[in-house]
């Protein structure tokens, strides 16, 4: 999906949450704002907003003179995260459908996301998501589809949520042992996005395939990546997609049986959805 007029605000306010996470001073934060502000004039509505991010981004990082600039950051999602795992695993040991269940949990983690206009409170997403409906429910047709693949690609979002990622395909591993699973990540830092070095801390190599996408986008854009994300994007009988960069970047995508499983936090994807800010989605495409 190309970006649209609301996107630009939501973008150069981006500039503000990166200056206050990396604590700028006053010099450094006007300068990384009017920085923002003179390259949305020439944002072209023929990308998409992770596209758009990725200059913006890039941009932000060389003036702050950080390569990472969320690492702090990241770091506390991840242990946030993983304070919430004993009780999420007593939750899917006693689930009577334990699919359901690890969906619902990946897609909570999914509000772990410093970009977006919208906040939501990790804690309070977790204590009401399994009384929570999809809006887009899809997970009957995910389950038929998961019992006749071979090969599944999951591409992952953000750092915190990577950890209910984790738990997801351990749990997809045990109710479909003979699956082949792979875990896909961005290429470099890229706002707080799961990289190779936060999915190997994780022990994602351990769990299945480990793949580094290459792309340098808050989503995975395929004119972007290595040849190799590539040939397992295109081959591999059903791709999860999580999170909102993910769907901006895929929609629409040249491959079917992509599963997008994300929270909605702006009106633009919103609308895309056809469903409302704050809704849950598990769409089968």
């Amino acid at each position: 999906m190309n970006i649209d007029k609301e996107c630009f605000s939501c973008i150069i306010n981006q500039s503000i949450r990166v200056a206050d996470a990396i604590k700028a001073s006053k010099s450094l934060k006007n300068k990384l704002s009017s920085s923002v502000q003179e390259m949305s004039k020439d944002f072209s509505y023929d990308n998409n907003p992770p596209e758009i991010a990725s200059y913006v981004y890039e941009k932000m990082a060389k003036i702050a003179n950080k390569e990472d600039l969320y690492d702090e950051l990241k770091e506390a999602s991840t242990k946030k995260a993983l304070s919430f795992v004993p009780l999420l695993k007593q939750k899917l040991l006693k689930s009577g459908n334990k699919l359901l269940t690890s969906t619902k949990i990946a897609v909570a983690g999914n509000v772990i996301d410093l970009a977006a206009a919208v906040e939501f409170d990790l804690a309070e997403e977790l204590e009401k998501i399994f009384d929570t409906n999809f809006t887009i429910d899809d997970v009957e047709l995910l389950r038929q589809k998961l019992e006749i693949s071979k090969e599944v690609l999951v591409i992952g979002d953000n750092v915190g949520e990577h950890i209910f990622d984790y738990m997801y395909i351990d749990t997809l591993k045990n109710l479909y042992p003979k699956i082949k699973f792979y875990y896909m990540v961005r290429g470099n830092p890229i706002i707080n996005d799961v990289t190779m070095k936060e999915a190997k801390e994780a022990g994602f190599d351990k769990l299945c395939i480990l793949i580094d996408s290459g792309v340098n986008t808050p989503g995975f854009t395929y004119n972007r990546a290595n040849d190799k994300s590539k040939k397992i994007f295109d081959k591999v009988d059903l791709v999860i997609s999580k999170g909102m960069g993910n769907y901006e970047c895929l929609s629409p995508s040249h491959r079917k049986n992509i599963c997008f499983l994300l929270k909605v936090k702006c009106n633009v994807v919103a609308k895309s959805l056809k469903k409302e800010v704050a809704d849950i989605i598990c769409k089968l495409v």
